[in-house]
């Protein structure tokens, strides 16, 4: 049996906040440490494919997802000069799933998830930041440690691997960006250009807004300003489609962010004693795989069902990493699939339109 009642909780993203929600509603009592001044909403927007609003669901916060966000119909894939090459029919799998795909900006994701955490009485400690030796102290306060502290630099994650762990460069980066267009200008669909090895995918949410992705290959070079990537952005895409160049001339520059894209391997554990990884520290993604928030969430919803009084927490945490494995392994698989076609070989990927709906839809929906 174990005696949990204290959990600490290393990282306010989505997994994080996710599983605070959930273990404040069974009871426990939940302490939340964030590096950062605020809570973090680095990255546009989100997909909250399926899975991720049945986790909603259980958190109570689909309805106001819903409201707060877009629901694509479909996704289509474009050359640069526009041409469709494929689509998939989004609300097809929404409907063997049971439930919606929502799109919604990361700003709003977080507010919402942050206010359903303080209005259980949850607080957030900012300004924290917890080192790997930390956690030593933290095992000895709390009755379970959750690292849910972001693919680069999981401090949790290091203390569980103290050889290292190095998240593996790409070789591409992510500018991204938020716009606000008019409202007849934005439809119900997701698109998705790709050409010689670059790609600018747009996804609409609501009232005129999107968020956008422009990825190509490069080398790592932090020392360049968002200024320097921006002008390198609307250079390489200035002959795009025209929904590309109306993204690009409407964005709200601060809203712009570079992200020199990184995943990690496949862990051979996620826990030791009462320390355990969830979310980007245990098995971040590709954003190509379209899964990191779902799966994030998914992590949460999977680890409460089975924090049972009635189970050892050894067993228990190794039969969380025994259900979660094989499906966030595929999600890193697929991600980095769709990565080499589209950035080293340059040729269409599968794609969710070269997939059945029945075929995805298990997929998504598995383990839920």
């Amino acid at each position: 049996m174990n005696n949990i009642n204290r959990i600490a909780i290393v990282g306010a993203g989505v997994a994080g906040l996710a599983l605070a929600i959930l273990a404040t509603k069974r009871g426990y009592k939940v302490t939340v440490y964030e590096r950062a001044s605020s809570v973090c909403s680095i990255g546009a927007g989100v997909t909250l494919w399926p899975n991720a609003m049945f986790v909603l669901q259980q958190l109570g916060l689909e309805s106001e997802v819903t409201r707060a966000g877009g629901k694509p119909a479909y996704m289509r894939h474009f050359n640069h000069y526009g041409v469709q090459q494929g689509e998939f029919d989004i609300e097809e799998v929404n409907l063997l799933c049971g439930f919606p795909s929502v799109t919604i900006l990361r700003r709003d994701l977080m507010k919402i998830l942050v206010k359903a955490f303080t209005d259980l009485g949850g607080t957030i400690r900012l300004s924290c930041s917890i080192k790997a030796q930390d956690i030593v102290s933290l095992k000895q306060t709390f009755d379970l440690v959750v690292g849910a502290d972001g693919r680069m630099n999981s401090a949790v994650r290091q203390f569980l691997y103290p050889e290292n762990v190095t998240p593996s460069y790409h070789g591409f980066i992510n500018i991204i960006g938020v716009s606000k267009l008019s409202e007849d200008s934005v439809s119900n669909t997701i698109c998705d250009f790709r050409d010689n090895a670059e790609r600018f995918g747009i996804v609409p949410v609501k009232r005129g807004w999107c968020y956008w992705a422009a990825a190509w290959n490069t080398k790592i070079a932090k020392e360049r300003t968002l200024a320097d990537w921006q002008q390198e952005v609307n250079a390489r895409f200035k002959n795009w489609a025209k929904p590309v160049r109306s993204v690009l001339n409407a964005t709200d520059k601060t809203t712009l962010n570079r992200i020199f894209v990184h995943d990690i391997e496949p862990l051979p554990y996620w826990h030791r004693d009462n320390v355990v990884i969830i979310g980007d520290a245990a098995h971040a993604p590709l954003p190509t795989s379209g899964q990191g928030a779902c799966q994030a969430l998914e992590d949460a919803w999977h680890l409460i069902q089975l924090l049972n009084p009635e189970v050892d927490l050894n067993d228990a945490l190794t039969r969380f990493y025994q259900q979660r494995f094989t499906k966030t392994s595929a999600a890193q698989t697929v991600g980095r699939q769709v990565a080499q076609k589209i950035f080293v070989e340059q040729r269409e990927p599968q794609s969710p339109s070269n997939i059945s709906a029945t075929q995805l839809s298990q997929f998504w929906m598995q383990g839920l």
